[in-house]
Protein backbone atom coordinates (compact mmCIF):
# COMPACT_ATOMS: atom_id res chain seq x y z
CA UNK A 1 0.00 0.00 0.00
CA UNK A 2 1.37 3.41 -0.99
CA UNK A 3 2.25 5.85 1.82
CA UNK A 4 -0.26 8.62 2.50
CA UNK A 5 0.20 12.20 3.62
CA UNK A 6 -0.96 12.97 7.14
CA UNK A 7 -4.13 15.05 7.37
CA UNK A 8 -2.63 18.55 7.57
CA UNK A 9 -0.12 17.89 4.78
CA UNK A 10 -2.93 16.46 2.63
CA UNK A 11 -5.01 19.61 3.13
CA UNK A 12 -2.01 21.84 2.45
CA UNK A 13 -1.47 20.00 -0.83
CA UNK A 14 -5.12 20.46 -1.78
CA UNK A 15 -5.09 24.20 -1.08
CA UNK A 16 -1.86 24.71 -3.00
CA UNK A 17 -2.75 22.64 -6.04
CA UNK A 18 -6.34 23.81 -6.29
CA UNK A 19 -5.14 27.37 -5.76
CA UNK A 20 -1.87 29.19 -5.22
CA UNK A 21 -1.09 29.24 -1.51
CA UNK A 22 -1.78 27.54 1.81
CA UNK A 23 -1.30 29.99 4.65
CA UNK A 24 -1.39 28.51 8.11
CA UNK A 25 -4.74 30.07 9.04
CA UNK A 26 -6.34 28.66 5.87
CA UNK A 27 -5.00 25.19 6.67
CA UNK A 28 -6.27 25.54 10.26
CA UNK A 29 -9.77 26.30 8.94
CA UNK A 30 -9.56 23.40 6.50
CA UNK A 31 -8.60 21.02 9.34
CA UNK A 32 -11.69 22.06 11.27
CA UNK A 33 -13.92 21.59 8.22
CA UNK A 34 -12.33 18.35 7.00
CA UNK A 35 -11.02 17.34 3.59
CA UNK A 36 -14.38 16.63 1.93
CA UNK A 37 -15.99 19.89 3.06
CA UNK A 38 -12.91 21.85 2.01
CA UNK A 39 -12.98 20.22 -1.42
CA UNK A 40 -16.69 20.96 -1.73
CA UNK A 41 -16.01 24.61 -0.96
CA UNK A 42 -13.17 24.83 -3.47
CA UNK A 43 -15.05 23.14 -6.31
CA UNK A 44 -18.45 24.58 -5.42
CA UNK A 45 -20.43 27.20 -7.33
CA UNK A 46 -17.33 29.06 -8.43
CA UNK A 47 -18.79 30.83 -11.41
CA UNK A 48 -22.16 31.52 -9.78
CA UNK A 49 -20.39 33.25 -6.89
CA UNK A 50 -17.86 35.19 -8.92
CA UNK A 51 -15.69 37.81 -7.24
CA UNK A 52 -14.34 39.48 -10.38
CA UNK A 53 -15.94 42.82 -9.49
CA UNK A 54 -12.97 43.69 -7.30
CA UNK A 55 -10.68 43.34 -10.33
CA UNK A 56 -12.65 44.50 -13.37
CA UNK A 57 -11.42 43.33 -16.75
CA UNK A 58 -9.72 45.90 -18.97
CA UNK A 59 -11.47 47.26 -22.03
CA UNK A 60 -9.44 47.37 -25.21
CA UNK A 61 -10.58 49.50 -28.10
CA UNK A 62 -9.84 48.56 -31.71
CA UNK A 63 -6.16 48.48 -32.59
CA UNK A 64 -4.88 51.36 -34.72
CA UNK A 65 -3.70 50.73 -38.31
CA UNK A 66 -0.48 48.75 -38.59
CA UNK A 67 1.05 50.98 -41.26
CA UNK A 68 0.37 54.32 -42.88
CA UNK A 69 -1.62 54.38 -46.07
CA UNK A 70 1.45 55.57 -47.97
CA UNK A 71 3.57 52.69 -46.64
CA UNK A 72 0.82 50.21 -47.46
CA UNK A 73 0.52 51.48 -51.05
CA UNK A 74 4.28 51.39 -51.44
CA UNK A 75 4.43 47.80 -50.23
CA UNK A 76 1.61 46.74 -52.53
CA UNK A 77 3.26 48.58 -55.45
CA UNK A 78 6.61 46.96 -54.77
CA UNK A 79 4.98 43.56 -54.70
CA UNK A 80 3.19 44.18 -57.99
CA UNK A 81 6.42 45.39 -59.64
CA UNK A 82 8.28 42.32 -58.40
CA UNK A 83 5.63 39.96 -59.76
CA UNK A 84 5.63 41.79 -63.11
CA UNK A 85 9.42 41.64 -63.31
CA UNK A 86 9.40 37.92 -62.53
CA UNK A 87 6.95 37.35 -65.37
CA UNK A 88 9.18 39.20 -67.87
CA UNK A 89 12.54 37.83 -66.70
CA UNK A 90 13.89 34.84 -68.68
CA UNK A 91 14.60 31.64 -66.72
CA UNK A 92 17.93 31.74 -64.92
CA UNK A 93 20.73 29.77 -66.54
CA UNK A 94 22.35 26.98 -64.56
CA UNK A 95 25.00 28.40 -62.29
CA UNK A 96 23.38 31.83 -62.07
CA UNK A 97 22.91 33.31 -58.61
CA UNK A 98 19.14 33.12 -58.98
CA UNK A 99 19.21 29.38 -59.61
CA UNK A 100 21.98 28.49 -57.18
CA UNK A 101 20.42 30.19 -54.18
CA UNK A 102 23.36 32.61 -53.79
CA UNK A 103 22.46 36.16 -52.83
CA UNK A 104 22.16 38.58 -55.77
CA UNK A 105 24.96 41.05 -56.44
CA UNK A 106 24.39 44.55 -55.04
CA UNK A 107 22.71 46.90 -57.46
CA UNK A 108 24.36 50.13 -58.62
CA UNK A 109 27.88 51.12 -59.55
CA UNK A 110 31.04 50.08 -57.81
CA UNK A 111 31.48 51.90 -54.52
CA UNK A 112 27.77 52.68 -54.13
CA UNK A 113 25.99 51.36 -51.05
CA UNK A 114 22.58 49.85 -51.86
CA UNK A 115 19.73 50.99 -49.67
CA UNK A 116 18.50 48.13 -47.45
CA UNK A 117 14.94 49.36 -47.99
CA UNK A 118 14.97 50.20 -51.69
CA UNK A 119 15.77 53.42 -53.50
CA UNK A 120 12.56 55.18 -52.68
CA UNK A 121 10.65 56.03 -49.52
CA UNK A 122 11.67 55.66 -45.90
CA UNK A 123 12.50 52.78 -43.58
CA UNK A 124 9.15 51.09 -42.77
CA UNK A 125 10.40 50.46 -39.24
CA UNK A 126 10.38 54.22 -38.71
CA UNK A 127 6.83 54.63 -39.98
CA UNK A 128 5.13 56.61 -37.16
CA UNK A 129 1.83 54.80 -37.74
CA UNK A 130 3.53 51.41 -37.36
CA UNK A 131 5.39 52.63 -34.30
CA UNK A 132 2.11 53.75 -32.69
CA UNK A 133 0.51 50.38 -33.47
CA UNK A 134 3.35 48.55 -31.73
CA UNK A 135 3.16 50.84 -28.71
CA UNK A 136 -0.59 50.25 -28.34
CA UNK A 137 -0.14 46.49 -28.67
CA UNK A 138 2.64 46.45 -26.06
CA UNK A 139 0.45 48.49 -23.71
CA UNK A 140 -2.45 46.06 -24.21
CA UNK A 141 -0.26 43.06 -23.49
CA UNK A 142 1.12 44.66 -20.34
CA UNK A 143 -2.29 45.72 -19.04
CA UNK A 144 -3.82 42.32 -19.81
CA UNK A 145 -1.07 40.38 -18.06
CA UNK A 146 -1.05 42.58 -14.96
CA UNK A 147 -4.85 42.40 -14.78
CA UNK A 148 -4.86 38.59 -14.65
CA UNK A 149 -2.02 38.46 -12.13
CA UNK A 150 -3.92 40.90 -9.91
CA UNK A 151 -7.05 38.79 -10.25
CA UNK A 152 -5.14 35.63 -9.26
CA UNK A 153 -3.73 37.40 -6.21
CA UNK A 154 -6.98 39.06 -5.13
CA UNK A 155 -9.51 36.30 -5.75
CA UNK A 156 -11.31 34.55 -2.93
CA UNK A 157 -12.06 31.75 -5.45
CA UNK A 158 -8.54 30.56 -6.30
CA UNK A 159 -9.67 27.34 -7.98
CA UNK A 160 -11.44 29.28 -10.73
CA UNK A 161 -8.22 31.13 -11.61
CA UNK A 162 -6.02 28.05 -11.21
CA UNK A 163 -8.36 26.10 -13.46
CA UNK A 164 -8.28 28.92 -16.02
CA UNK A 165 -4.48 28.81 -15.95
CA UNK A 166 -4.59 25.04 -16.53
CA UNK A 167 -6.85 25.45 -19.55
CA UNK A 168 -4.70 28.32 -20.84
CA UNK A 169 -1.76 25.90 -20.86
CA UNK A 170 -3.92 23.21 -22.48
CA UNK A 171 -5.28 25.48 -25.26
CA UNK A 172 -1.97 27.35 -25.42
CA UNK A 173 -2.32 30.58 -27.43
CA UNK A 174 0.13 33.48 -27.59
CA UNK A 175 -0.51 37.17 -28.01
CA UNK A 176 2.86 37.41 -29.78
CA UNK A 177 1.18 36.09 -32.91
CA UNK A 178 -2.45 36.95 -32.20
CA UNK A 179 -1.57 40.61 -31.64
CA UNK A 180 -4.85 41.59 -29.99
CA UNK A 181 -5.44 42.19 -26.31
CA UNK A 182 -9.21 42.03 -26.85
CA UNK A 183 -9.01 38.61 -28.54
CA UNK A 184 -6.79 37.17 -25.80
CA UNK A 185 -9.07 38.56 -23.09
CA UNK A 186 -12.07 37.04 -24.83
CA UNK A 187 -10.37 33.65 -24.87
CA UNK A 188 -9.41 33.96 -21.20
CA UNK A 189 -13.02 34.69 -20.27
CA UNK A 190 -14.20 31.70 -22.32
CA UNK A 191 -11.79 29.39 -20.48
CA UNK A 192 -12.94 30.76 -17.13
CA UNK A 193 -16.67 30.60 -17.96
CA UNK A 194 -16.71 27.12 -19.48
CA UNK A 195 -13.76 25.46 -17.78
CA UNK A 196 -15.79 23.75 -15.07
CA UNK A 197 -18.55 22.20 -17.18
CA UNK A 198 -18.92 19.89 -20.18
CA UNK A 199 -15.61 19.65 -22.03
CA UNK A 200 -17.56 19.39 -25.28
CA UNK A 201 -19.04 22.86 -24.72
CA UNK A 202 -15.57 24.24 -24.08
CA UNK A 203 -14.12 22.51 -27.16
CA UNK A 204 -16.98 23.79 -29.35
CA UNK A 205 -16.19 27.33 -28.27
CA UNK A 206 -12.45 26.95 -28.68
CA UNK A 207 -12.51 25.52 -32.21
CA UNK A 208 -13.92 28.87 -33.42
CA UNK A 209 -12.20 31.04 -30.82
CA UNK A 210 -10.75 34.04 -32.72
CA UNK A 211 -7.41 34.05 -30.88
CA UNK A 212 -6.90 30.32 -31.41
CA UNK A 213 -7.92 30.64 -35.06
CA UNK A 214 -5.23 33.27 -35.66
CA UNK A 215 -2.66 31.37 -33.59
CA UNK A 216 -3.18 28.22 -35.69
CA UNK A 217 -3.76 29.88 -39.07
CA UNK A 218 -7.39 28.81 -39.37
CA UNK A 219 -8.65 32.26 -40.30
CA UNK A 220 -9.45 32.10 -44.01
CA UNK A 221 -8.93 28.34 -44.47
CA UNK A 222 -10.88 27.52 -47.64
CA UNK A 223 -11.96 24.52 -49.65
CA UNK A 224 -9.32 25.36 -52.26
CA UNK A 225 -6.59 25.89 -49.68
CA UNK A 226 -7.42 24.14 -46.40
CA UNK A 227 -4.94 24.85 -43.61
CA UNK A 228 -4.11 21.78 -41.51
CA UNK A 229 -2.68 23.48 -38.41
CA UNK A 230 -5.86 23.75 -36.35
CA UNK A 231 -7.10 20.27 -37.26
CA UNK A 232 -3.73 18.72 -36.42
CA UNK A 233 -3.24 20.46 -33.07
CA UNK A 234 -6.88 20.05 -32.14
CA UNK A 235 -6.47 16.29 -32.33
CA UNK A 236 -2.87 15.95 -31.15
CA UNK A 237 -2.81 18.36 -28.21
CA UNK A 238 -6.31 19.43 -27.29
CA UNK A 239 -8.57 16.43 -27.69
CA UNK A 240 -7.05 13.04 -28.69
CA UNK A 241 -3.31 12.84 -28.15
CA UNK A 242 -0.46 11.48 -30.25
CA UNK A 243 -1.09 8.13 -31.93
CA UNK A 244 -4.87 8.39 -31.98
CA UNK A 245 -5.25 9.86 -35.46
CA UNK A 246 -3.60 9.60 -38.89
CA UNK A 247 -2.33 12.10 -41.45
CA UNK A 248 -5.44 11.35 -43.49
CA UNK A 249 -7.53 12.28 -40.47
CA UNK A 250 -5.65 15.60 -40.30
CA UNK A 251 -6.41 16.42 -43.93
CA UNK A 252 -10.05 15.43 -43.58
CA UNK A 253 -10.46 17.42 -40.35
CA UNK A 254 -8.88 20.43 -42.05
CA UNK A 255 -11.50 20.20 -44.81
CA UNK A 256 -14.28 20.00 -42.22
CA UNK A 257 -13.01 23.20 -40.58
CA UNK A 258 -12.85 25.29 -43.75
CA UNK A 259 -15.08 28.30 -44.27
CA UNK A 260 -14.45 29.96 -40.93
CA UNK A 261 -12.98 33.44 -40.96
CA UNK A 262 -12.96 36.47 -38.67
CA UNK A 263 -14.81 39.74 -38.60
CA UNK A 264 -11.88 41.96 -37.62
CA UNK A 265 -14.05 45.06 -37.64
CA UNK A 266 -15.84 43.76 -34.55
CA UNK A 267 -14.29 44.44 -31.17
CA UNK A 268 -13.44 41.86 -30.01
CA UNK A 269 -13.15 39.87 -33.22
CA UNK A 270 -16.00 37.50 -34.08
CA UNK A 271 -15.89 34.18 -35.93
CA UNK A 272 -17.90 34.16 -39.17
CA UNK A 273 -18.81 31.11 -41.25
CA UNK A 274 -18.84 31.56 -45.03
CA UNK A 275 -20.55 28.56 -46.60
CA UNK A 276 -19.12 29.28 -50.07
CA UNK A 277 -15.60 28.69 -48.72
CA UNK A 278 -16.45 25.44 -46.93
CA UNK A 279 -15.34 22.15 -48.48
CA UNK A 280 -18.19 19.89 -49.56
CA UNK A 281 -18.29 16.65 -47.59
CA UNK A 282 -18.38 13.92 -46.68
CA UNK A 283 -15.11 13.50 -44.76
CA UNK A 284 -13.84 10.49 -42.86
CA UNK A 285 -12.21 11.39 -39.54
CA UNK A 286 -11.05 8.79 -37.00
CA UNK A 287 -13.43 6.08 -38.13
CA UNK A 288 -16.53 8.10 -38.89
CA UNK A 289 -17.75 9.39 -42.25
CA UNK A 290 -20.07 12.40 -42.35
CA UNK A 291 -20.54 15.84 -43.87
CA UNK A 292 -18.83 17.38 -40.86
CA UNK A 293 -19.22 20.91 -39.57
CA UNK A 294 -16.83 22.32 -36.99
CA UNK A 295 -19.40 21.58 -34.30
CA UNK A 296 -20.16 18.00 -35.34
CA UNK A 297 -16.42 17.31 -35.75
CA UNK A 298 -15.83 18.41 -32.15
CA UNK A 299 -18.76 16.31 -30.92
CA UNK A 300 -17.35 13.22 -32.66
CA UNK A 301 -13.80 13.67 -31.38
CA UNK A 302 -14.59 14.45 -27.73
CA UNK A 303 -16.86 11.40 -27.55
CA UNK A 304 -13.99 9.01 -28.38
CA UNK A 305 -12.49 7.04 -25.47
CA UNK A 306 -9.04 8.29 -26.45
CA UNK A 307 -10.22 11.84 -25.81
CA UNK A 308 -11.34 11.05 -22.29
CA UNK A 309 -8.00 9.43 -21.47
CA UNK A 310 -6.03 12.27 -23.07
CA UNK A 311 -7.76 15.04 -21.14
CA UNK A 312 -7.42 13.05 -17.91
CA UNK A 313 -3.72 12.47 -18.55
CA UNK A 314 -2.91 16.12 -19.18
CA UNK A 315 -4.70 17.32 -16.05
CA UNK A 316 -3.08 14.54 -14.01
CA UNK A 317 0.33 15.80 -15.10
CA UNK A 318 -0.54 19.32 -13.97
CA UNK A 319 -2.16 18.49 -10.62
CA UNK A 320 -0.80 15.13 -9.42
CA UNK A 321 2.53 14.25 -11.04
CA UNK A 322 4.21 14.95 -14.36
CA UNK A 323 6.60 12.06 -13.76
CA UNK A 324 4.36 9.29 -12.44
CA UNK A 325 1.56 8.45 -14.85
CA UNK A 326 -1.85 7.36 -13.50
CA UNK A 327 -2.27 3.64 -12.96
CA UNK A 328 -4.78 1.81 -15.11
CA UNK A 329 -7.23 1.70 -12.21
CA UNK A 330 -6.77 5.39 -11.40
CA UNK A 331 -7.25 6.37 -15.05
CA UNK A 332 -10.39 4.24 -15.24
CA UNK A 333 -11.77 5.94 -12.15
CA UNK A 334 -11.10 9.41 -13.54
CA UNK A 335 -12.63 8.58 -16.91
CA UNK A 336 -15.71 7.13 -15.19
CA UNK A 337 -16.17 10.34 -13.21
CA UNK A 338 -15.70 12.40 -16.39
CA UNK A 339 -18.41 10.25 -17.95
CA UNK A 340 -20.42 10.61 -21.13
CA UNK A 341 -21.29 14.15 -20.06
CA UNK A 342 -17.58 15.03 -19.98
CA UNK A 343 -18.08 16.71 -16.60
CA UNK A 344 -14.77 18.39 -15.83
CA UNK A 345 -15.69 19.32 -12.25
CA UNK A 346 -16.62 15.70 -11.49
CA UNK A 347 -13.31 14.68 -13.05
CA UNK A 348 -11.32 17.16 -10.92
CA UNK A 349 -13.11 15.92 -7.81
CA UNK A 350 -12.11 12.35 -8.64
CA UNK A 351 -8.53 13.47 -9.22
CA UNK A 352 -8.25 15.33 -5.92
CA UNK A 353 -9.66 12.32 -4.04
CA UNK A 354 -7.50 9.72 -5.77
CA UNK A 355 -5.04 7.85 -3.56
CA UNK A 356 -2.14 9.07 -5.70
CA UNK A 357 -3.00 12.66 -4.84
CA UNK A 358 -2.14 11.86 -1.21
CA UNK A 359 1.09 10.03 -2.09
CA UNK A 360 4.08 11.99 -0.67
CA UNK A 361 6.18 10.93 -3.67
CA UNK A 362 4.04 12.92 -6.10
CA UNK A 363 5.75 16.28 -5.74
CA UNK A 364 5.35 19.01 -8.38
CA UNK A 365 7.69 21.92 -9.08
CA UNK A 366 5.76 25.18 -8.96
CA UNK A 367 5.30 26.87 -12.30
CA UNK A 368 6.63 30.46 -12.26
CA UNK A 369 3.11 31.94 -12.21
CA UNK A 370 2.18 29.71 -9.27
CA UNK A 371 5.37 30.71 -7.47
CA UNK A 372 4.94 34.45 -8.02
CA UNK A 373 1.20 34.58 -7.32
CA UNK A 374 1.52 32.30 -4.29
CA UNK A 375 4.30 34.45 -2.83
CA UNK A 376 2.29 37.63 -3.32
CA UNK A 377 -0.81 36.09 -1.71
CA UNK A 378 1.20 34.74 1.23
CA UNK A 379 2.71 38.15 2.00
CA UNK A 380 -0.48 40.09 1.25
CA UNK A 381 1.01 42.17 -1.58
CA UNK A 382 -1.36 43.23 -4.37
CA UNK A 383 0.14 44.24 -7.72
CA UNK A 384 -2.27 47.18 -7.99
CA UNK A 385 -0.82 48.69 -4.81
CA UNK A 386 2.69 48.86 -6.25
CA UNK A 387 4.00 51.90 -8.15
CA UNK A 388 3.50 51.33 -11.87
CA UNK A 389 7.17 50.98 -12.81
CA UNK A 390 7.91 48.70 -9.89
CA UNK A 391 4.80 46.61 -10.63
CA UNK A 392 6.01 45.86 -14.13
CA UNK A 393 9.57 45.24 -12.98
CA UNK A 394 8.56 42.97 -10.10
CA UNK A 395 6.06 40.88 -12.05
CA UNK A 396 6.70 41.04 -15.78
CA UNK A 397 10.47 41.13 -15.54
CA UNK A 398 10.46 38.26 -13.05
CA UNK A 399 8.13 36.06 -15.07
CA UNK A 400 10.10 36.76 -18.24
CA UNK A 401 13.27 35.73 -16.43
CA UNK A 402 11.58 32.60 -15.07
CA UNK A 403 10.21 31.69 -18.51
CA UNK A 404 6.44 31.84 -18.05
CA UNK A 405 4.47 34.97 -18.92
CA UNK A 406 0.66 34.62 -19.10
CA UNK A 407 -0.77 35.01 -22.61
CA UNK A 408 2.60 34.15 -24.16
CA UNK A 409 3.26 30.38 -23.96
CA UNK A 410 6.35 29.08 -25.71
CA UNK A 411 4.43 27.02 -28.22
CA UNK A 412 1.07 25.44 -28.96
CA UNK A 413 2.20 22.62 -26.68
CA UNK A 414 2.19 24.98 -23.71
CA UNK A 415 4.92 25.49 -21.13
CA UNK A 416 7.37 22.86 -19.86
CA UNK A 417 7.04 21.30 -16.43
CA UNK A 418 9.14 19.93 -13.60
CA UNK A 419 12.88 20.46 -13.44
CA UNK A 420 12.74 22.77 -16.48
CA UNK A 421 11.87 25.57 -14.05
CA UNK A 422 14.91 24.95 -11.81
CA UNK A 423 17.67 26.51 -13.89
CA UNK A 424 20.51 28.74 -12.70
CA UNK A 425 19.05 31.76 -14.48
CA UNK A 426 15.67 31.07 -12.89
CA UNK A 427 17.32 30.97 -9.45
CA UNK A 428 18.79 34.42 -10.05
CA UNK A 429 15.38 35.75 -11.14
CA UNK A 430 13.77 34.38 -7.96
CA UNK A 431 16.42 35.98 -5.78
CA UNK A 432 15.80 39.36 -7.39
CA UNK A 433 12.04 38.89 -7.06
CA UNK A 434 12.26 37.93 -3.37
CA UNK A 435 14.54 40.83 -2.47
CA UNK A 436 12.20 43.29 -4.18
CA UNK A 437 8.99 41.76 -2.85
CA UNK A 438 10.02 41.97 0.81
CA UNK A 439 10.60 45.71 0.42
CA UNK A 440 6.92 46.12 -0.48
CA UNK A 441 5.47 43.64 2.01
CA UNK A 442 4.14 44.38 5.48
CA UNK A 443 6.50 42.36 7.66
CA UNK A 444 5.01 43.62 10.92
CA UNK A 445 4.05 40.15 12.13
CA UNK A 446 7.53 38.81 11.46
CA UNK A 447 9.17 41.83 13.10
CA UNK A 448 7.22 41.40 16.34
CA UNK A 449 7.95 37.67 16.47
CA UNK A 450 11.04 36.55 18.37
CA UNK A 451 13.99 35.79 16.07
CA UNK A 452 14.08 32.15 17.18
CA UNK A 453 10.46 31.67 16.04
CA UNK A 454 10.63 33.46 12.70
CA UNK A 455 11.53 30.42 10.61
CA UNK A 456 8.48 28.58 11.94
CA UNK A 457 6.23 31.58 11.30
CA UNK A 458 7.45 31.79 7.70
CA UNK A 459 6.79 28.08 7.22
CA UNK A 460 3.16 28.69 8.20
CA UNK A 461 2.96 31.83 6.07
CA UNK A 462 4.28 30.12 2.95
CA UNK A 463 2.50 26.80 3.42
CA UNK A 464 5.68 24.82 4.03
CA UNK A 465 5.21 21.76 6.24
CA UNK A 466 8.70 21.99 7.67
CA UNK A 467 12.09 23.27 6.62
CA UNK A 468 14.86 20.84 5.84
CA UNK A 469 17.96 20.89 8.02
CA UNK A 470 20.04 22.90 5.53
CA UNK A 471 17.35 25.51 4.96
CA UNK A 472 16.64 25.82 8.66
CA UNK A 473 20.31 26.50 9.30
CA UNK A 474 20.37 29.28 6.69
CA UNK A 475 17.17 30.84 8.02
CA UNK A 476 18.34 30.66 11.62
CA UNK A 477 21.54 32.47 10.71
CA UNK A 478 19.51 35.29 9.10
CA UNK A 479 16.70 35.38 11.67
CA UNK A 480 17.66 38.73 13.21
CA UNK A 481 16.91 40.53 9.94
CA UNK A 482 13.16 40.22 9.04
CA UNK A 483 13.68 41.22 5.41
CA UNK A 484 16.63 38.92 4.87
CA UNK A 485 15.06 35.83 6.44
CA UNK A 486 11.83 36.39 4.50
CA UNK A 487 13.68 36.79 1.19
CA UNK A 488 15.67 33.62 1.88
CA UNK A 489 12.49 31.71 2.73
CA UNK A 490 10.95 32.79 -0.58
CA UNK A 491 13.84 31.21 -2.48
CA UNK A 492 14.17 28.08 -0.33
CA UNK A 493 13.71 24.70 -2.09
CA UNK A 494 10.76 23.89 0.16
CA UNK A 495 8.85 26.90 -1.21
CA UNK A 496 9.55 26.02 -4.85
CA UNK A 497 7.56 22.80 -4.85
CA UNK A 498 3.97 21.70 -4.38
CA UNK A 499 4.44 18.93 -1.82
Amino acid sequence: MAPTLESRAHLTRLLQRAGFDARGDAVDAAEKAGFDATLDRLLGAQDADDDSGSVPAPHFGPLPPRTSEAARRKKEGAGAKKREKEKKSPPAAPGDAASSGAPPSPRGTAGASPSPHGTEGTDPRKDPVRKHYREVLRAQRKELTLWWLERMVATARPWTEKRTLLWHNHWATSIQKVKSGAAMLQQNETLRRLGGGDFRTLARAMVVDPALMVWLDADGSTAKAPNENLGREFMELFVLGVGNYSETDVRQAAAALTGWTLDRHANPWKPVFRAARHAKGPETVVGRTADFTARSLVDHLVALPASHAHVAGRMWGALVSNENKPSASALARLVKAYGSERDTTAFFRALFTDAAFADPANVLVKQPVEYVVGSLRALGVHPRDLPEKQRAALLLHTLTGLGQVPFAPDSVGGWPAGAAWLTTSAAQARIGFAQTLVRHADLGEIEKTAAKDRAELLARTLGVGEWGAATRGVLTAAARDPMRITALALTAPEHLVLR
